[in-house]
């Protein structure tokens, strides 16, 4: 993904608060849009970055059960 890209994503949510973020993420996930997914991208990026080892192996083993049940 383009740096660019993810500075415009993060320039266009920084002022949201914690209601706004989860409205985002639940409509680009109600939609289903592709052109959703950067967006979903960088949100998880950021996420990872600001976990800890035991959040980050609770996201791997949420993610696990989630691809083998789809």
């Amino acid at each position: 993904m383009d740096l660019n890209l993810r500075n415009a994503i993060m320039s266009n949510v920084s002022d949201n608060n914690k209601e706004q973020l989860e409205a985002t993420i639940v409509d680009a996930i109600q939609n289903g849009e592709e052109k959703m997914l950067p967006g979903l991208g960088v949100f998880f990026e950021l996420l990872w970055q600001q976990s800890d080892e035991n959040d980050k192996q609770q996201m791997l083993q949420t993610l696990e059960q989630g691809v083998k049940q789809s």
